[in-house]
């Protein structure tokens, strides 16, 4: 078996999320001890208790994800003795995963990871007034199918251009599209248009990962600019590049790049799959990247670790 180790991304938050971990393992309680004190919030009590209005925010969501995220890999280290280098080919995460990714991997510390990704949160929250932008799945979709609906969409009646591009490139037949609200509602109309059997659009509060997400894309260039960051363990799969990525400088260059790029994680997945791996094992709340590993490729398996008795069940694999 080789393994490669997923973190989610935002969507994956529920109210609850690691409090079991906690009450099982120190290990996970103290994890989560060190992010709260990081952001002098206490973020482990809304994980744990809400309200959902509150987690769900975008600037609580990420680091609270990658907070679960790395208590259940610290718990699976100090249960059984998981080593990434052993263990692991890749590491690799959605969007705000790839934090989670970097923090799993030693190339940034806890406290760091958790002030980033605050940061990251609060920045795409500010970069694109409430109601201005939008997100949009478009169901049964191939890539350059979505990409030739955005490229229409982003057209106004008026002969302008908006913003309409691929934002996350999930699996054959889910591409999320991003942009001016005008547009996606254009997008929208238009995959209708041309037979795509469904859309929906996303209960999100800013168009994560398209061009109007520069101005905080400018602001994590600062902040990755004052942080160490050193070589990950083991490879990182970089999701605007959807290769593996070891310099630290290439790192800070492409988180920067992600905030307005394309989330490749079709042909992330499929770039390990060709390296040699055939199970993503993913850490943290939700199942959604284990649950598109066989929509991906039907050779590849997919198992979710994120209470104690999915860390029981995995511990007896290694």
């Amino acid at each position: 078996m080789t393994r490669a180790f997923v973190f989610p991304g935002q969507g994956s938050q529920a109210v609850g999320m690691g409090r079991e971990l906690a009450e099982a393992f120190e290990v996970a309680r103290l994890t989560f001890e060190e992010v709260d004190d990081a952001l002098n919030q206490r973020l482990s009590r809304l994980m744990f208790e809400g309200p959902e209005a509150d987690l769900t925010l975008t600037e609580n969501a990420q680091p609270a994800l990658m907070a679960v995220s790395v208590a259940v890999l610290r718990v699976l280290k100090d249960q059984g003795g998981l080593d990434l280098t052993r263990h692991a080919a890749f590491v690799a995460g959605h969007s705000l995963g790839e934090y989670s990714a970097l923090c799993a991997a030693g190339a940034f510390t806890l406290a760091d990871t958790a002030r980033l990704l605050k940061l990251r949160g609060q920045a795409m929250q500010k970069a694109v007034p409430v109601g201005q932008g939008a997100m949009a799945a478009l169901l049964g979709a191939e890539l350059e199918q979505a990409q030739a609906i955005a490229a229409d969409a982003a057209k106004t009646p008026a002969g302008l251009e908006e913003v309409c591009t691929v934002a996350n490139d999930n699996s054959s037949g889910q591409v999320v599209i991003s942009g001016h609200a005008e547009a996606i509602e254009r997008a929208i109309v238009i995959a209708a248009e041309r037979g795509l059997k469904r859309t929906v659009r996303l209960p999100v509060s800013a168009p994560f990962h398209c061009p109007l997400m520069q101005p905080a894309a400018d602001a994590m260039a600062e902040a990755l600019a004052n942080v160490t960051i050193g070589a990950p363990a083991v490879p990182v799969v970089a999701n605007v590049t959807a290769s593996a990525v070891s310099d630290p400088n290439e790192i800070r260059r492409l988180l920067v790049e992600q905030v307005t790029g394309m989330v490749r994680w079709r042909e992330s997945v499929l770039y390990m799959k060709e390296q040699g791996v055939d199970t993503l094992v993913e850490l943290g709340s939700g199942k959604v990247l284990s649950g598109l590993a066989k929509r991906i490729d039907k050779e590849l398996a997919g198992t979710s670790v994120q209470g104690p008795a999915d860390v029981e069940s995995f511990l007896k694999t290694l």
